[in-house]
């Protein structure tokens, strides 16, 4: 039986200024996990940025289960979870105070699973401290922990080991492969490389597209 699609891009380009990043790119993805792989530049968070609405594309088209970015903004933001590990947005709040204001976001919130994560990503003794004051691997172990809980229908995580110790990058695996089969999510991970154990069941190359 045929996969039902559950994200579609469709002729997807995007350039900065100095360089195209994407060029006619189109995938076709059914929910469960997909991995978006490549090398530094090669794209893969500006196209996390292009699936989350917070870039918007110069030429193609994406729909997450019918409805696109630009469709209805509202609708779509709200069944999208993003956040760039890399950005300081987030500094001045403490991981707990974030974790906190999620669930009005995202109305299928799973606190179950948030405290497996915490737990899981030896968090707890960090849910006090303000981002600014988390290692790269921490603050990045609070993201991926929001990320699973939210429930979001499209969940998007960039490179996600940076930092990490082995247990984590472990428990994150077995996190990740705990998802594969839901008919109802897609989970996008971008990195360089596959995560070795977690079931990818699509993969896009971006050096080969």
């Amino acid at each position: 039986m045929t996969e039902r699609i559950f994200l579609q891009v469709d002729g997807l380009r995007f350039s900065y200024p100095e360089c195209a990043v994407l060029n006619g790119l189109s995938l076709a993805w059914p929910a469960g996990l997909a991995l978006v792989r490549g090398d530094e530049s090669s794209g893969k968070t500006t196209l996390l940025r292009l699936l989350a609405g917070e870039l918007a594309a110069q030429a193609g088209r994406i729909t997450l289960q019918g409805v696109g970015p630009s469709d209805a903004s509202k609708a779509y933001a709200h069944n999208v979870f993003w956040v760039d590990p890399r950005s300081g947005d987030l500094d001045t709040l403490t991981a707990r105070g974030w974790l906190d204001s999620l669930p009005a976001r995202y109305p299928l919130w799973d606190t179950t699973a948030l405290d497996a994560h915490t737990e899981g990503f030896a968090l707890h003794e960090h849910l006090h401290k303000p981002f600014y004051a988390l290692s790269t691997g921490s603050k990045r172990k609070v993201l991926m922990a929001g990320a699973l809980a939210s429930n979001a229908t499209l969940t998007l995580i960039d490179e996600p080991v940076g930092g990490l110790d082995k247990p984590s990058i472990r428990y994150l695996a077995q996190a990740l492969a705990s998802q594969a089969d839901r008919p109802d999510r897609l989970i996008v991970v971008a990195h360089y490389e596959a995560l070795a154990d977690v079931p990818w069941g699509s993969v896009a190359d971006l050096a080969r597209l």
